[in-house]
């Protein structure tokens, strides 16, 4: 990505994320969309900035945001490049007023994140990932590089686990961890905070257990695989985005350490009931 582009964007990602604090500091609505879940007026600030920014920056590539409507598949199908977006990722930290959500930006080129940005409002900070040069922390001290944490064979796990998601399965499989692994430590963290704690190195795996939609992961999985870490589906293929009609993800794992040989070191997981 072209650093000044890189640096514009960080820019329209910091100017989103004070549009959301705006609201955050008031006693706001909230409502709800046609899948229930919540939706308040820093969502919408935050995505009329974000597309009025990235036409200007980028007007040739198209921009599909979960506040938008999108066009229909026969026609975005034919997209090779374009912008994909969550305003708010962690509408549910917002509402509950933890502070872990976050702004997110990523470039899906052939179906896969290629650059990614990732702000998160309450701590000033920004998080970068371009697959080609590497992912970069920013924040009031300056830019410093990120690398997955290493994994070996017999280290212990630190797994990080949705806070607002969860269910039995979950726990059955954190169970299956430690017999795997012996010891097994959690973090609990919400939104698209998880993949970027991941490529931070402050833990080594995230097993999705549960719906998530392309644009909740597409730019922290930039920048996780920026970082050396590596995301699939729980069937052991690659997790592509603009591959069919609808916007909802596999279950996937996601690791810090994308050369370790997860896949055949993880237990299976619970199989789904009714």
């Amino acid at each position: 990505m072209d650093p000044q582009l890189t640096a514009e964007l960080i820019a329209l990602t910091r100017e989103a994320g004070d549009a959301i604090l705006k609201v955050y500091k008031t006693d706001f609505d909230v409502t709800l969309k046609n899948d229930a879940s919540p939706l308040t007026q820093a969502d919408l600030a935050a995505h009329h900035i974000i597309e009025e920014g990235l036409k200007k920056l980028t007007p040739d590539i198209p921009l599909l945001s979960e506040e938008s409507q999108p066009p229909a598949y026969s026609s975005r199908q034919e997209w090779s490049r374009y912008w994909l977006v969550d305003p708010l990722d962690g509408t549910r930290e917002f509402v509950n007023r933890n502070g872990e959500f976050t702004v997110n930006i990523a470039l899906i080129e052939n179906h896969a994140p290629t650059f990614g940005v990732v702000g998160v409002p309450v701590q000033s900070l920004v998080y970068t990932g371009d697959v080609e040069s590497g992912a970069l922390r920013h924040d009031a001290a300056g830019s410093a590089r990120l690398t997955g944490r290493t994994m070996a064979e017999g280290n212990p796990v630190v797994v990080v686990a949705s806070r607002s998601h969860g269910g039995d399965r979950l726990e059955k499989y954190i169970e299956s961890l430690g017999k795997r692994f012996g010891t097994v430590s959690r973090t609990p963290v919400g939104s698209s905070l998880k993949l970027c704690i991941l490529a931070e190195g402050q833990a080594d795996l995230y097993p999705r257990l549960g719906p998530t939609s392309e644009w909740d992961i597409a730019a922290a999985h930039a920048v996780l695989s920026a970082a050396g870490g590596a995301l699939w589906a729980v069937d052991g293929t690659p997790l592509e985005y603009n591959r069919k009609e609808s916007f909802l993800n596999p279950e996937f794992f996601a690791v810090a350490d994308g050369a370790f040989g997860w896949q055949e070191a993880l237990p299976e997981v619970p199989v789904q009931t009714d």
